[in-house]
């Protein structure tokens, strides 16, 4: 039976910190983690694994995931080291393996990994949800809230054949 799962993509420690709205998103991201779950879905934790920035370098402080998350010994973890959560990760084997066909994204830094994830996972065929009130960035020469709307528009509109990413907040998953 095809099941769903929620990709919480580098929600660590490190980034975390200065995440526009992050205890606001990390409850969206919990709230969404106990829906998957109550549909016996699959929760999977993405942590980057960055070579040279220190607080994202395996082992340290910073790369674990943050405290607040509502882990469980049953979730999956998947290291990277791309923006693409899927590029030479087990990934796609274990969505394969757990018979998902639905991802719902979220995490942080909208505008590199969740941005590319949520497209690759389109592009792979999977039926895409980005919850819109669980994925932030920071503020840089575009203020953090201008990024996430952009990108909660434009995923929301991508052309492709076959299917379109759903941007939904989690109240309405």
């Amino acid at each position: 039976m095809p099941r769903s799962a929620i990709l919480v993509i580098d929600a660590q420690i490190g980034l975390m910190g200065g995440a526009y709205e992050g205890s606001a998103v990390i409850k969206a991201i919990n709230k969404t983690i106990s829906k998957v779950r109550e549909s016996s879905g699959v929760v999977v934790f993405i942590q980057h694994c960055h070579s040279s920035y220190e607080p994202l370098m395996k082992g340290n402080t910073g790369w674990g995931l943050h405290l607040d998350l509502d882990k469980s010994p049953e979730a999956l973890v998947v290291e990277k080291e791309s923006s693409d959560s899927f590029y030479e990760t087990p990934l796609d084997d274990l969505m394969a393996e757990n018979d998902v066909e639905h991802v719902y994204i979220t995490g942080i830094q909208t505008e590199y990994c969740v941005d590319t994830t949520s497209r690759v996972a389109l592009s792979k065929g999977y039926s895409v949800t980005l919850v819109s009130d669980g994925h932030t960035t920071g503020d840089s020469h575009i203020l953090a809230q201008a990024v996430i709307d952009h990108h909660n528009k434009v995923l929301a509109n991508l052309a492709h054949p076959k299917s379109r990413i759903r941007v939904a907040p989690s109240d309405e998953l």
